[in-house]
């Protein structure tokens, strides 16, 4: 057994799991991981993950699953960074103030458009609780299901692992890093907009998302 598993099992020293399951879950990713990342930076992931997340929850019966999912992905995107996991398609990051709108919508139109020719991610400069209930109509309504996405706040490893970062009103709050592709797109916040408004939004992400689609596909043929 290697050292990593081994100091995994029994936990680290001094380190207090406020639930049963992110222990489990430091376990587990200690394992998936193993090679990459010692049972230290795992922990720290898992329950900064648990922390950040715990701040908007308001159903603690999803937590778990968010903290999950949160953490698995934050793993992965340090390990992209790294070199570690191999980097087949373009990562795009969308950033917007709450997550709860605009970045999200870019996240789920661009996998409905591109599939697994690109992959995304989205986070918020200050995620909400939730998504908004009038982006989540206008997403249902043109056959796609945000069931399983939730707000996430921005954290360094998933800019450090994108190839283009495309900022939708959140300011100065992603940092710069060199190498990479960062666009802004102005777009109004669905935040105070109604349905109608929202839709119009929503069709001008699409609009975006085609000519970002048709850049990165000219890039891969140079």
């Amino acid at each position: 057994m290697s050292d990593l598993n081994t100091a995994g099992r029994r936990g680290l020293a001094g380190i207090s799991y406020p639930e049963r399951y992110l222990h489990d879950l430091s376990l587990q990713l200690a394992e998936r991981f193993d090679g990459t990342f010692n049972a230290e930076t795992v922990e720290r992931y898992v329950l900064e993950s648990y922390t950040a997340l715990l701040r908007t929850a308001t159903v603690k019966a999803h937590l778990a699953t968010r903290v999950t999912r949160f953490a698995t992905d934050r793993m992965t995107a340090l390990a992209q960074a790294k070199g570690a996991i191999a980097h087949d398609v373009p990562e795009v990051l969308f950033v917007c103030e709450q997550n709860a709108g605009r970045s999200q919508m870019a996240a789920l139109l661009t996998h409905g458009l591109a599939g697994d020719r690109v992959h995304v991610r989205s986070a918020g400069s200050a995620p909400a609780a939730e998504l908004n209930p009038a982006v989540v109509l206008a997403l249902e309504e043109i056959g796609l299901d945000p069931s399983r996405v939730f707000p996430k706040p921005l954290t360094d490893d998933v800019v450090q692992a994108a190839d283009v970062v495309i900022t939708m009103g959140c300011g100065d709050a992603c940092p710069i890093y060199p190498g990479k592709r960062y666009l802004d797109w102005h777009l109004d916040d669905p935040d105070h907009l109604t349905l109608d408004e929202v839709r119009r939004v929503r069709d001008e992400i699409r609009t975006h998302i085609e000519q970002l689609l048709q850049t990165l596909e000219n890039d891969s043929h140079e």
